[in-house]
């Protein structure tokens, strides 16, 4: 689990998502924009809660291992979300590194 903070408050949430978290931060500050995201949390009942986060250029956020009692906190689908924003702002090219067989090409065609 990573205790995150950020803007002077703090939150206990995955290592999958905090790490997904920073990364979409990075993007973002990147190129220069910020986006509102929903970041599912641990309370301290052990109940799963949700905080809204401003990330962007200016964010300062620190993530950092604890223990926790219970099970680590895993929702894939806000990493989906969080790594989404990475895919759109650094979208990437598939290149094939195979030159293509031109060995019966007919330049008469």
């Amino acid at each position: 689990m990573k205790r995150v903070t950020y803007a002077g408050s703090d939150f206990v949430t995955g290592d999958d998502i905090a790490a997904s978290l920073m990364q979409a931060s990075k993007a973002l500050a990147e190129v220069g924009i910020a986006e509102t995201v929903s970041v599912p949390t641990r309370e301290q009942d052990g109940s799963i809660g949700n905080v809204m986060v401003l990330i962007g250029p200016a964010s300062q956020i620190v993530a950092r291992d604890i223990r926790a009692d219970g099970e680590e906190l895993v929702d894939a689908t806000a990493v989906a979300r969080l790594n989404a924003i990475q895919r759109r702002l650094r979208p990437v090219a598939a290149v094939d590194a195979e030159a293509p067989d031109l060995t019966d090409w007919d330049s008469e065609l």
